[in-house]
């Protein structure tokens, strides 16, 4: 079992890559850099792999990432794009190989491998053989609609050529060639403007224009890698199948790409490249592990937001020297003080590196960092900046050790380690900082969604004293925020109609806007469907709570907790004031179907629903719809070719139905 200490360490870790997270990819201003993400989500993965009991379905980890907010229009993934889990050696490989068997229920297994490309990944929707839409991934489920920069692409076609499927999602990633990269940059400096630091960068500033004329001066290539979905036509049984199908209607699809039928095969191919990589004409940082078999990737499944059937290789570290020339220390929502190394700029892996994590005291300590030391620092593939250690050689006595604060460097309160524990905290639950970084969360897309009111702003609104708690956001003073500089009567109002149109926000974001700890978008959308209002949740006991499927002891302990607060409880009675949704609206379903309670896993594949389009109606009936089978499942529904997860309900005696069985419950009628 994990002690404290880990937990809140696991926590102050998923709080900031939530916050990096939201400020790179939704408000576009970014505080950290990738190599600072990378580490921090990296030191997150090995924790949680060696607690795996802490894991929590809103994890970042399980995560894939965040939501796009710019001018371009807003596309649903039909099937989400998910992230790939990583390893790094062939050990890692081979316990990646083990899982999957073992959720494919001992099949054997084959792979196939493909370089992994530096760019950015799109979705590109083509019906009866003609381009209709192209989307960039976001985050995962909802991405930016591209299209008219996709069309001026070469390497698209806007026709399919052959028997196409009638609709059908093609998968890639875009790219620059790296001579033509070097070009681009070259024009760039003759102009006197200011370069870009990597092929990747720059295919991504590409495809953001508005004025789809400059994409189409950018020498921008897709490579395809795979497909998202098929109507109206059956699908390849094999990845590699489908990387055919991709050729033959005018894609070019993982050149590279090779069938393995070993693990050792597969490491064998991962060593080649890495030897060869820069004998592509694009850059790679990694290779792609995929199993082959279609069918064997649906019952291996998924972990929240990453396929259990696939991985990525990441190429080993790169590493560099440079100066450690400040640690700041960050106050975060739970009042953890985490310490941030300012580095001297150092260019590594075409990345330029600033800053890195550098977890706690007890870190620095072990690592023996003073400020003004000559640090080594690394950064594997596009994965982030650690500290490796201090070239203590180079010392000339003017180092200076560091020391963590006995007070908050924001509101001056007492800081406070516990026996055991390896974080300290500022002891003030009032702190600013805390509260900052609470109405980060508050307002961003996946939780209140409040359009214009971003970190800086709210920010303002604190250091103003115009916010204590997160449902001061609704009693705001919309004239006096009308007269702040950079604002005006338009923004003001623009605010106020935001903060308005955010209080009927499906109850499943409003429960992920409270900011309990381990409860995000998955945890708080299976509390809805369990329970259908905060008041239910509030009088719910832990007992009740970790009878949900999905949900285990310490995340109901967590639950439980926080509502039982009664300072908790003072902000809901506020929120729900304000007239902030508080209760699901469920709409009764004409058919009368009522699953209230029931744990469901689906397994195999349907013919008169979509996975996704089971899912959405079970739920809206009221079940709690998981991926796994365990002990609180209560019927396991099978499609054709279901595999390991009937295997596993047969061995706890869990019912097994099938899709026509599906259809009579969604029907209102009950099984025999």
């Amino acid at each position: 079992m994990a002690d404290d200490g880990v937990r809140h360490r696991i926590d102050q870790l998923r709080e900031t890559i939530d916050r990096w997270s939201y400020e790179y990819y939704v408000l576009d201003q970014p505080s950290a850099t990738d190599d600072e993400y990378d580490a921090v989500f990296r030191e997150l993965r090995e924790l949680e792999a060696a607690h795996p009991e802490l894991i929590t379905p809103d994890s970042p980890s399980q995560r894939a990432g965040a939501k796009a907010d710019t001018p371009f229009g807003k596309v649903e993934h039909p099937v989400a794009m998910l992230s790939l889990s990583n390893v790094y050696n062939e050990e890692e490989l081979r316990a990646w190989k083990t899982r999957a068997e073992r959720f494919a229920g001992g099949s054997e297994l084959s792979f196939v491998v493909e370089p992994k490309i530096d760019g950015l990944a799109v979705a590109i929707t083509y019906v009866d053989g003609r381009f209709v839409r192209g989307a960039t991934r976001g985050d995962g489920f909802v991405g930016e609609d591209i299209s008219a920069n996709l069309r001026t692409i070469r390497t698209i076609p806007l026709r399919l050529y052959g028997e196409a499927p009638p609709e059908i999602e093609v998968r890639g990633e875009i790219y620059l060639p790296k001579r033509d990269f070097e070009l681009l940059n070259e024009g760039i400096l003759e102009q006197r403007g200011t370069p870009f630091m990597n092929p990747r960068n720059a295919a991504a500033g590409s495809l953001r224009q508005l004025d789809a004329r400059i994409t189409r001066s950018r020498p921008l290539r897709l490579i395809t890698y795979g497909i998202g979905y098929v109507n109206g036509a059956r699908a390849p049984r094999t990845h590699f199948e489908g990387l055919q199908l991709l050729r033959s209607v005018g894609f070019v699809a993982s050149p590279a790409a090779e069938r393995c039928a070993t693990v050792e095969a597969v490491w064998a191919v991962c060593q080649r490249w890495l030897e060869q990589r820069n004998e592509f004409d694009f850059e790679i940082d990694g290779v792609v592990i995929k199993v082959d078999d279609v069918r064997l990737q649906e019952e291996i499944g998924w972990v929240a937001r990453e396929p259990r059937w696939a991985t990525a290789y990441k190429f080993p570290a790169i590493q560099k020297v440079t100066t450690l020339e400040a640690i700041e220390i960050n106050v975060g929502r739970t009042g953890t003080l985490n310490p941030l190394a300012h580095l001297t700029p150092v260019n590594i892996g075409g990345v330029m590196v600033r800053r890195a994590t550098l977890h706690n005291e007890d870190e620095i300590a072990r690592k023996d960092l003073r400020i003004g030391d000559t640090v080594v620092v690394q950064r594997a593939g596009d994965v982030i900046p650690q500290i490796v250690m201090a070239m203590v050689d180079r010392r000339t006595g003017n180092e200076i050790p560091f020391v963590m604060p006995e007070n908050c460097p924001v509101c001056g309160s007492p800081t406070v380690r516990e026996e055991g524990e390896a974080m300290r905290y500022c002891t003030n639950s009032a702190c600013p900082a805390q509260l900052k970084e609470h109405l980060h969360h508050f307002v961003a897309r996946t939780a209140m969604d409040i359009d214009g009111m971003g970190s800086k702003l709210t920010d303002r609104f604190v250091d103003l004293g115009w916010i204590d708690d997160i449902a001061d956001v609704f009693t705001l003073d919309w004239e006096a925020v009308a007269q702040l500089e950079g604002l005006g009567e338009k923004s003001a109002a623009n605010l106020s109609a935001a903060a308005e149109a955010s209080k009927s926000r499906p109850l499943a974001r409003v429960v992920n806007a409270l900011g309990i700890r381990h409860v995000g978008e998955r945890t708080a959308q299976l509390l809805v469907d369990r329970f259908g209002s905060v008041e239910a949740m509030m009088a719910a006991s832990e007992a009740e709570i970790s009878a949900i499927g999905g949900i285990g002891s310490v995340v109901a302990a967590s639950i439980a907790s926080f509502f039982a607060d009664e300072r908790n409880q003072a902000v809901i009675a506020k929120l729900q004031t304000a007239g902030v949704r508080m209760a699901e609206e469920r709409q009764e379903r004409a058919n009368g179907a009522n699953l209230t309670g029931m744990t469901i896993v689906l397994t195999g594949r349907f013919e008169q629903y979509t996975r996704p389009q089971a899912e959405e109606l079970l739920r809206q009936a009221g079940a709690s719809v998981t991926g796994s089978v365990s002990k609180k499942t209560t019927l396991v529904i099978a499609g054709e070719d279901a595999g390991s997860k009937a295997d596993r309900a047969r061995e706890l005696g869990i019912r097994i139905a099938s899709e026509a069985d599906l259809v009579r419950l969604l029907n209102g009628e009950t099984l025999d």
